[in-house]
């Protein structure tokens, strides 16, 4: 192994900080290469087998869902995305970055130019060539002037991106920023033919040629026999069906009309691993449930009426009652304890009656009734956690009104929409990914419609910084500014839960999002 492919490897594994990676690299006098050394397929000990219909039950789906990966917002249109389709990265079971459609990548000793090259050969469902050109249509078409694209605030850190022959593209950026691979592996971020104006015909180089989709309701997939990837891609079909209810989709599950479910009910998913022919599995990672409060509208316009509603929560019994144990604290900010730059010395925020009163008195609101809208689309247990909530509160004397809202139209409906609600989020690998996707000025899913002069200021320096020393201490201050000042409750990290045949097989689950990072159809087989 070359010193470049053990820095790339020390740096990917998190063994050196970005500065140190960046310096060594310099050293040596060549430009960081971040190209990962690992291959894009792992080494099974086991050879999956090839063949059978694998038979999907989500929750997570809408009949307004689209393919176009500029205005997803459901988990059921990316797992379908991503069984069609691929990004230029791809962050694997290990939680490292791993090539896909980019076979390499490097940048300059100041992380401000970034230069992808691209695997040849590699062929589109409808038997088109991928090339540079195909790669910067897909990547503009999140940052085009008039795109809806949650990711389009974060792309702006592109200056320019162009063309270097058929097979690379350069990305010049308008500030250093180390961690760019990471966003190339964001699954919006797929990579579509050039000049593609039908995204529901889910013309891709994935493992899987789209068929037929309804949208929120059934998408019917059939294996690319010209797939790129050796090992991959195991089912010669896919079906994947929305169905939002959990006993439906567990009833499904246990008679064998699915193979494999996600948001299993965690109050019985200990029962479910029980039945024959069924396994639970579980992951650890950056899932959460969010309560935003719009900070542009009465009353939540006021800090104290925002502070009084944090300490409202009884955030213990939540966990308990809600999470079954599954999942840890949450203290109002969105970073992960998982996270390296998780702020271990904040004091984690505890149910207080009185500093709730207190804050809603200094805010003359005791007489305010507060209406939190709420619905099982959300998460699995919205409902059951407004209604916890409301008793909680009521111990402060402040009161809530639960106002149930239909699943269906409940994201384009409900979500930002009205002044307070539920939501939840996958969760992003890195800090800065994480608030820049919610929680920025501009960022385009800023929930609560939050601005603060100082936070957003720490967030233009962080992404220069590359003294690990000192972004620590920003992204902790940062986190401080968002638990206390911020326009979200996030009372808690959740577990993943799925449940599966027996039947199926698979080489680890991925944690960065549900259902094996959203390529379970790609990465699992039948053993049988």
């Amino acid at each position: 192994m070359s010193i470049h492919e053990k820095l790339v490897r020390m740096f990917n594994q998190g063994q050196i900080s970005r500065r140190e990676f960046l310096t060594r690299m310099s050293a040596i006098g060549a430009s960081a290469t971040l190209s990962s050394v690992l291959l894009s397929t792992p080494t099974l000990a086991i050879t999956p087998k090839t063949g059978g219909r694998l038979k999907i039950g989500l929750s997570g789906g809408s009949t307004i869902d689209t393919l176009d990966p500029a205005i997803f917002t459901n988990i059921m249109p990316f797992i379908i995305s991503f069984q069609v389709r691929n990004c230029l990265i791809e962050i694997d079971q290990k939680s490292q970055l791993v090539p896909e459609l980019a076979e390499s990548w490097e940048t300059t000793p100041d992380a401000a130019q970034w230069t992808f090259r691209l695997r040849k050969g590699v062929e589109f469902h409808n038997g088109k060539t991928m090339d540079a050109e195909d790669v910067v249509f897909s990547i503009n078409h999140h940052r085009a002037e008039n795109s809806k694209s949650p990711i389009k605030g974060l792309l702006s850190l592109i200056k320019e991106i162009k063309t270097d022959g058929k097979h690379t593209i350069v990305m010049v950026l308008n500030e250093s920023f180390a961690d760019l691979p990471y966003i190339m592996t964001d699954y919006r971020l797929v990579i579509v033919p050039k000049d593609t104006a039908d995204f529901d015909k889910g013309i891709g180089t994935g493992g899987y040629i789209l068929e037929n989709l309804e949208p929120g309701v059934r998408a019917f997939t059939k294996r690319n026999p010209n797939y790129w990837k050796q090992g991959r891609a195991h089912f010669e079909e896919v079906e994947t069906t929305g169905i939002e209810d959990t006993v439906a989709r567990t009833n499904a599950l246990r008679t064998g009309n699915i193979h494999v479910m996600n948001r299993c009910d965690r109050k019985t998913s200990h029962l479910l691993g029980r039945s024959p022919g069924v396994q639970v599995i579980e992951t650890t990672g950056t899932k959460h449930y969010t309560i935003p409060m719009r900070t542009d509208q009465a009353p939540f316009d006021n800090n104290d009426a925002r502070l009084g509603m944090k300490y409202a929560l009884d955030r213990e019994q939540l966990l308990k009652a809600i999470l079954s144990g599954h999942g840890q604290l949450g203290n109002d900010h969105p970073i992960s304890p998982s996270n390296r730059f998780f702020a271990t010395g904040l004091p984690q925020r505890k149910y207080d009656p009185e500093k709730a009163k207190f804050h809603l008195k200094k805010a003359g609101l005791l007489d305010h009734t507060f209406k939190l809208h709420t619905a099982e689309a959300a998460y699995s247990g919205a409902i059951d956690t407004a209604v916890l909530y409301q008793e909680h509160a009521a111990k402060a004397g402040i009161k809530i009104d639960v106002v149930r809202e239909p699943d269906d139209g409940y994201w384009s409906e409900v979500w930002m929409k009205k002044n307070w609600c539920f939501s939840y989020w996958l969760g992003r690998p890195t800090v800065d990914w994480t608030f820049s996707t919610a929680y920025t000025a501009d960022a385009k899913w800023n929930e609560s419609f939050w601005k603060n002069e100082r936070f957003n200021m720490l967030y233009k320096e962080a992404r220069k910084e590359l003294d690990e020393t000192k972004l620590r201490e920003m992204y902790t201050e940062m986190q401080r500014i968002c638990r206390d000042e911020g326009g979200v409750v996030i009372p808690l990290f959740a577990n993943d839960i799925m449940a599966a045949s027996s039947k199926l097989k698979f080489e680890g689950v991925a944690s960065n999002i549900e259902l094996d990072g959203g390529r379970l159809a790609e990465r699992w087989w039948f053993d049988s």
